[in-house]
């Protein structure tokens, strides 16, 4: 245990440091995209066959359903009660066309159980047509998945590491029509912000005036610049290029102060802009060890007694040593680690030492639990 905390504080202290020197320039479209440019979000209703006895039971009969009708178009009549499956898994299958993908493109799409099947690995996905909202299909799905785990069940038991019940079918969505996407021919683009912030947006309106030499570009709000295009690119159809010329440019984004907390899996975010004031941080921890030791009560021969088999616990506790770490002006995010660090904490301790930061106000950032 005492390995893997100091692995942790390492590794925290790694990611707040790089999260302070790491930050720099970045291109514009990194951090925006062009308005009009967007993808299309498509599902299908499929089955997947060949599981080795881990697919849906009885009890999904829109399963039975699937499988009898689609046997019925090749010819074959089965009444449904007479099915016994469990090679077929009854799946929902999604998948994202990117703006611009023409027909006979390849997608990757996303299979996932709709039914009680235990696991999809090694299944095959029939042939799926996914179509949108507007119930057009687009892409036609099949193939092999790739559940990227495992799941092994023998006499009761069972082994599985990562999720099982879904899985992916890299480049198995071969898209059939293309989504209406196109560029806007109007004098004027809008460039929109993923993260929506007034100090980025106005630094890329700057960019690009300083790139075409002229007051061309303006901020719209916290999310959107406006770009005029020039004449000369409109009237020799070179949209296209300029759009790609500002795409490349570089700008400092300004990033909030933030604190992201999971606190299912333990995992803390620092930002590079995090800092902290005065502070005095203590912290004591109280460990709890118990300790259970079978034990088996064996009768005497011929007495006609049972043997019997009981526990014995043993309760363990004891009292950490309390350190106190002080901050006699603004912290910086080395500091924050230097300080985890000392105070030689898990996961779980820290999250409630932000908390406690915050609450005291001296946590100059936003705290997001997730």
């Amino acid at each position: 245990m005492k390995r893997n905390c100091r692995r942790f504080e390492k590794v925290l202290g790694v990611l707040l440091v790089s999260a302070s020197i790491a930050f720099g320039a970045i291109r514009i479209k990194d951090i925006a995209h062009v308005q009009g440019i967007r993808g299309q979000q498509i599902i299908g209703y499929g089955l997947v066959v060949g599981l080795n006895g881990t697919g849906d039971t009885q009890r999904s009969t829109f399963t039975l359903q699937s499988v009898a009708s689609m046997l019925k178009r090749f010819g074959v009549n089965v009444p449904q009660n007479d099915l016994r499956l469990r090679n077929v898994a009854a799946v929902m299958v999604t998948a994202t066309v990117p703006g611009f993908t023409k027909e006979g493109s390849e997608v990757d799409v996303i299979v996932s159980s709709l039914g009680d099947a235990t696991s999809l690995q090694g299944g095959t996905l029939l042939i799926t047509p996914l179509s949108a909202i507007d119930g057009v299909v687009y892409v036609m799905a099949q193939g092999p998945l790739s559940v990227g785990g495992m799941s092994v069940r023998a006499n009761g038991n069972e082994v599985r590491r990562n999720h099982t019940a879904a899985g992916r079918i890299p480049g198995g969505g071969v898209v059939e029509k293309t989504t209406a996407t196109s560029i806007s021919k109007d004098s004027t683009i809008s460039v929109v912000l993923m993260e929506p912030d007034f100090t980025t947006a106005t630094r890329v309106a700057d960019a690009v005036n300083t790139k075409l030499g002229q007051r061309a570009a303006r901020a719209q709000d916290g999310a959107s610049i406006s770009i005029l295009v020039p004449e000369a690119i409109r009237t020799e159809g070179r949209l296209v290029e300029f759009i790609a010329s500002i795409e490349g440019l570089e700008v400092m984004p300004d990033v909030v102060a933030k604190v992201v907390i999971n606190e299912r899996t333990g995992t803390i975010v620092v930002g590079g802009s995090v800092s902290i004031m005065s502070v005095a941080i203590s912290h004591g921890g109280l460990n709890i060890e118990i300790e259970s030791i079978p034990m088996v009560s064996q009768p005497a021969p011929f007495s006609q007694g049972q043997t019997v088999t009981t526990q014995l616990t043993a309760v363990y506790a004891g009292q950490d040593t309390s350190t106190v770490q002080a901050f006699d002006r603004t912290a910086t995010v080395q500091d924050v680690a230097k300080t985890l660090n000392a105070l030689k904490v898990t996961p779980r301790d820290i999250i409630a030492i932000f908390q406690a930061l915050k609450r005291a106000g001296a946590l100059n950032a936003e705290l997001v639990i997730i």
